[in-house]
């Protein structure tokens, strides 16, 4: 059987360069302070630009960052 000489044959897969993970980082980006008092904020662990949507009370949201020991990014 002939193969399709528009299909490859290579069948290696292409080496992919990943970024470090330092998993000892912990972000936080501050998305907005509600007027009924919660905080919406995005926290990420290594990379900054992978993170989750959170919302806790104020001062919950104030023992996060310190219990995490995070590092505030600009919004």
């Amino acid at each position: 059987m002939r193969s399709d000489p528009g299909i490859p044959t290579n069948t290696e897969t292409p080496a992919i360069e990943l970024v470090p993970c330092d998993t000892t980082r912990r972000f936080v980006r501050v998305l907005e302070t509600r007027a009924d008092g919660l905080v919406a904020f995005e926290f990420a662990i290594g990379w900054p630009d992978l993170a989750v949507e959170l919302l806790l009370p104020a001062p919950a949201f104030a023992e996060f960052c310190a219990t995490h020991r995070v590092q505030r990014l600009d919004p």
